[in-house]
């Protein structure tokens, strides 16, 4: 084919990270009458991402034509996947769920909402429409085996989960980044295109990177300091670090954030026993060390402390996150440019509507959960006690589950056990593109269609970016003849768990939805819309023919920040605006929000609150437990990898093995590893075998095991996965072991036994 076959450039946002890359998509005839993807390559206009683009974001090709991904429903019949209509599908789907809701109540019904769900639009706009609907609190998602003890802590010191600073990479001077590696993530929790070469500007501008992790990872290659810390022991560090400030003299939260802070006090007393010389041994970093790195903080013009999921995931995961705001704030870097900043979010969120600087604040414990008694999260229970509600008799015992868009067979602890749990549900229905590890267990499966099929708007993701951006991508190809959009599924399988039969409309549902949006923003006095019609604003949207998430996002939009009110600001945006805009608008750098983004009651900083101040006994007392512990597993991912969903595409699976067990060469000579050998790995809750890669790059006493592998399951259909299937770290993670205040799994320092397989 040749290029004078080229119909059309599209531009879209890359879903397959968080980092929210431009890409310019160029299509030529498919000479069937419709088109088909030429070439992927970064968009250099984009206002974020000016061209950057990893390898993932040029498979988007492949994942639309993988012959693996499901075009039709899929209904278990004697044990086997078959392929069938729509109308059959959601004829199983009515049948099946009301036999468990008939017997059991709907309380028996469950539902787990996995990772990819952050990168779609419609997910994220109706996946509370399903949770609601469904009418359980049997509610679980990927946020318990990621990112929710830095909600927690946010959400106990601002008063909102979501006001979470980040690091404003562009204008730092000391960037300190802790069980984080964004050279192979791009980023989390902290949205940033080319977050390698922000990281670069710093280092040529002057500044200093630091990196804290067990190992050598490609970000701690290109930093100017390696600390090599034991897992888990982030929290004490941090501690030693804050402590080190106020012994010093050098904690100054200074005028701006002081004249807001409440606690200072309470935490300078509670962190007294935290020297560096009690960490020291502990975290393996010594004490001269520990002072260096908090002076420097101090010190620097300007400085960021930026943690991720090696910290998050560990059992003081609330606590570690707590930390690094105190740090922050105590080295006088919260909320000033080039330090930990929080984003104004285009389309608006939980720290730009209501009344500013003050609110109802954060509270855990609306529930337990059913048999082991962990609180309620953010309207969820730990999916670590999704195997034991499951399999446990009595009243609310769960029969029935929803899965969107998730692999938890893969992705949570104990995978085995949940396995064999899920083959005792009574009904299982999930919406996903793929038969895997997961949705073989599943009576039907819903496929939505291809991300290059769906419109999409980082909703999620530009809450927590490095620059106030937004970018609408409209669907690059048609739907296929029969394809119901992904929010036309979740919004039929919502009514139909409310009983209204397979022939409603997922209007429906929709209409219901934005209705009930526009009246929440006419009902917050500060909203731009607050007090006017209710119906004359929904007239207004409707004159556009949208419906669903598009529909939903435009109100969004022009009641957002820097929305056009329905008229109040004729130079605001809008969905309009932004279609207008193909390569995305820029509002501009991060701008001091203290104290407009607070939500606390009292209308100030906690920077002591309750309950992560008596977490901090529970740290202490840990410690020399945590200093005599043998042999630790943390996890690891590739740039070509995320999470489990990325496998199947050739391109990012070909060449050298990634799935091998990492060993420094001291624990290999002591265990009998041979680098290219086989080891088996043993944990309080399983055992699993693994090549064996012997490596510098790796703290002695600590071996690595990626995460999103073990694709060589029955049933599943994913062909190139299983020619590369390596092994589920989540065999050895404990179900059992999690951090108490956020339900949050420990993935990172699970204690192991290490040999020679046999």
């Amino acid at each position: 084919m040749t290029s004078s076959a080229l119909v059309r450039t599209a531009f879209r946002t890359c879903p397959l990270c968080e980092a929210s890359c431009g890409l310019e998509i160029s299509l030529r005839s498919d000479g069937n009458g419709g088109e088909e993807v030429q070439r992927i390559r970064g968009d250099r206009l984009d206002v974020f991402s000016k061209g950057y683009i990893c390898p993932k974001g040029s498979t988007l090709k492949q994942l639309h034509e993988d012959p693996d991904r499901l075009r039709m429903p899929m209904v278990k019949r004697n044990g086997e996947h078959v392929a069938v209509g729509w109308d059959e599908a959601w004829e199983v789907v009515a049948a099946g769920l009301g036999r468990v809701i008939e017997r059991s109540g709907r309380e028996s019904l469950a539902a787990y909402i996995g990772n990819p769900t952050a990168h779609s639009l419609s997910a994220m706009m109706f996946s509370r429409v399903l949770l609601t609907g469904l009418g359980t609190r049997h509610r679980f998602s990927a946020s318990t085996v990621d990112q929710m003890p830095r909600h927690v802590a946010s959400g106990h010191v601002f008063g909102s989960p979501v006001a979470i600073s980040v690091p404003d990479l562009d204008r730092t001077d000391h960037l300190l980044i802790l069980g984080a590696n964004p050279y192979a993530s791009n980023g989390s929790v902290c949205t940033a295109p080319d977050f390698p070469g922000r990281i670069e500007a710093i280092q040529e501008r002057g500044g200093k990177v630091v990196v804290v992790d067990p190992r050598l990872t490609r970000t701690a290659e290109q930093a100017d300091q390696w600390v090599s810390i034991r897992p888990g022991t982030d929290a004490l560090l941090l501690a030693a670090m804050a402590n080190t400030m106020l012994v010093e003299g050098l904690a100054d939260p200074g005028d701006h954030i002081g004249a807001h802070l409440a606690g200072l006090d309470e935490i300078t007393a509670a962190l007294e026993p935290f020297t560096p010389e009690f960490a020291a041994p502990v975290t393996g970093v010594d004490a001269e060390t520990i002072r260096t790195m908090a002076r420097e903080l101090a010190v620097a013009p300007s400085a960021a402390v930026y943690g991720r999921i090696g910290t998050t995931t560990t059992e003081f995961g609330s606590t570690t996150s707590w930390l690094i705001d105190v740090v922050n704030i105590l080295s006088g870097n919260l909320d000033r440019p080039g330090g930990a900043m929080f984003p104004t979010p285009v389309a608006g969120g939980g720290t730009t509507r209501g009344k500013p600087g003050s609110g109802r604040g954060f509270s855990v414990g609306r529930g337990h959960s059913r048999v082991s008694g962990h609180p309620e999260v953010m309207g969820e229970y730990p999916v670590g006690v999704l195997s034991e509600e499951i399999e446990t008799p009595g009243d609310g015992q769960i029969r029935a589950l929803v899965t969107l868009a998730g692999n938890p067979v893969l992705s949570t602890p104990n995978s085995e056990r949940l396995a064999a749990a899920l083959d005792q549900l009574d009904f299982m229905v999930s919406i996903d593109l793929y038969l895997n590890e997961t949705t073989r267990h599943a009576d039907v499966i819903l496929p939505p269609p291809s991300q290059l099929q769906r419109g999409h708007y980082d909703l999620l993701l530009l809450q927590f970016a490095v620059r106030n951006v937004a970018n609408y991508s409209p669907p690059v190809l048609p739907l296929d003849e029969g394809q119901p959009d992904e929010w036309e599924i979740i919004a039929k399988l919502t009514a139909i768990a409310q009983g209204l039969g397979v022939d409603v409309d997922p209007s429906v549902a929709d209409d219901m939805a934005i209705a009930g949006l526009v009246r929440s923003g006419v009902k917050d006095e500060y909203s731009p819309v607050g007090g006017r019609d209710v119906d004359e604003l929904l007239a207004e949207l409707n004159e556009s023919g949208r419906r669903g998430p598009e529909r939903m996002l435009d109100f969004m939009l022009r009641t957002g920040p820097f929305g056009d009110g329905f008229g109040a600001d004729p130079d605001g945006t809008s969905l309009d605006d932004l279609i207008q805009h193909p390569h995305g608008r820029d509002f501009g750098p991060l701008v001091a929000r203290i104290p407009e983004v607070l939500r606390t009651p009292s209308g100030r900083i906690e920077l002591a609150p309750e309950p992560l101040l008596a977490d901090l006994d529970r740290l202490r007392s840990s410690a020399d437990e945590m200093a005599e512990r043998g042999l630790v597993l943390v996890g690891r991912r590739h740039l070509r990898s995320n999470n489990s969903w990325m496998h199947n595409v050739k391109v990012l699976v070909k060449g050298k093995p990634r799935c091998t067990l990492q060993v420094h060469p001291d624990d290999a000579a002591l265990l009998g590893l041979v680098d290219g050998g086989a080891a088996r790995v043993t944990s309080r809750v399983g055992s699993v075998q693994a090549p064996v890669e012997v490596t510098e790059g790796i703290r002695p006493g600590v071996v690595s095991l990626p995460h999103g592998w073990g694709h060589d399951l029955p049933g599943a259909q994913l062909r190139v996965a299983a020619e590369h299937a390596g092994v589920n770290s989540n065999v050895l993670s404990d179900d059992a072991a999690l951090d108490p205040l956020s339900g949050t799994s420990v993935l990172n320092g699970i204690p192991v036994t290490v040999g020679p397989a046999s």
